[in-house]
Formats: structure tokens, sequence, C-alpha cells
């Protein structure tokens, strides 16, 4: 499908930056007019993925978060959230619920997060070379579909 729209953006892995990734998602995909549950799972999935760069990736010593989103033509937002930070050794692991690197201060529902506030979430990574998750989420929703 043909995208229709898309940005890029690089910020700072800082915490005072994660509502910042939210809310500038949840603005563009303002523009295919959803509804208030749909930019809600918007805000959530991608403030998960943001809090996952900052206090995973980069253990909260800095680096860079690049975000891309996209909106294509069958109304689907795709929004991707990158790293260069640490890596997943196993991601098949880290998305299982509760599994958690950072010991009893961390819930380890990020992942399981992310999967229930997205229709489709893809996650790539190397050890030492960073990690991408792909967030998608139709956007418009009938009663049809």
């Amino acid at each position: 499908m043909k995208k229709s729209n898309e940005f890029r953006m690089t910020v700072e892995a800082k915490a005072v930056n994660e509502s910042f990734c939210r809310a500038v998602c949840a603005a563009f995909a303002a523009q295919t007019d959803p509804g208030v549950e749909e930019i809600g799972d918007i805000k959530t999935a991608v403030s998960e993925a943001v809090t996952n760069c900052i206090v995973h990736a980069y253990a909260e010593k800095g680096g860079k978060i690049y975000i891309s989103a996209a909106l294509f033509g069958d109304g689907v937002l795709r929004v991707t959230v990158r790293d260069r930070g640490c890596g997943i050794a196993d991601v098949k692991k880290a998305m299982e619920p509760l599994y958690t690197t950072k010991g009893d201060d961390r819930s380890g529902l990020g992942f399981s997060v992310m999967q229930t506030f997205s229709d489709r979430l893809t996650v790539r990574s190397k050890p030492g070379k960073g990690t991408t998750v792909i967030i998608e989420k139709k956007l418009g929703r009938t009663e049809n579909d």
C-alpha cells in the first residue's frame, strides 16, 4: 500500500521527551480523524516503546531515539521507534509478559502493552547494535472491519 504521508524525527533518550514523542505521533495520526480510543492506543504503545529505549537500550545514560511514522491509503498508521543501544539478545524471551532485565522496579509488561494497543507489533534487535520496534494500527475502523 502506498504511503499518503510520513514524518521522521530524532530526540534525545531522556524521560522528558517521552510525552513529546507520544503527542507528536498522536497529532500525526489525527489527520485521519481517529476516535479517542485509537489515539489513546497510539499514545500508549509509543510511550512504551520510547520508555524501553530510555530505560533498557541506553540504561538511562542517554543516546538518540529515531522515530518515524507513515500513514497508508488503507488507513494503517505505522510508527517505527529505533535506538542504537545495547540491543536484545533474545527478543522472543523479552516479549514474554513479566520478563524484565531490570529487577523488581520494572513490571516487564512493555512489549505486552505494545501488543495490546496495536494491531501488529514487530521487534527486531541485535545485541550491541540496537532495537527497532514497529507498531501498526488501523485507524478509522468501521463495524464491518
